[in-house]
């Protein structure tokens, strides 16, 4: 049960962020242009992933789909770190443009 529960609110804190930028993101006229890519790229990524895992769990095992899952975790955290590294340090003063 606490795995569902972590699921869930993993699903949902960072949904509604990405659905968030999406819009900031986009023009007004565009903004259900934006949410249809978006969702796009999100089921792409999605059915990418889970043929991947489906692939290595069949070749590999469990024990090598999740090794793979904690590699790719550990090379987002990488490069998360390395882009927070990179973005300019007046980004925060940025105005909004709503």
């Amino acid at each position: 049960m606490l795995g569902v529960v972590s699921w869930g609110l993993h699903m949902g804190l960072t949904q509604a962020l990405l659905a968030t930028l999406a819009s900031d993101a986009s023009p007004v006229e565009l903004r259900g242009t934006a949410f249809g890519f978006f969702n796009l790229a999100c089921g792409i990524a999605t059915l990418l992933a889970s043929v991947i895992a489906g692939a290595l769990w069949d070749a590999v095992g469990p024990a090598g789909t999740f090794t793979a899952g904690a590699f790719f975790t550990f090379a987002a955290l990488i490069g998360l770190f390395v882009a927070r590294h990179r973005l300019p340090s007046n980004l925060a003063t940025v105005p909004n443009t709503l």
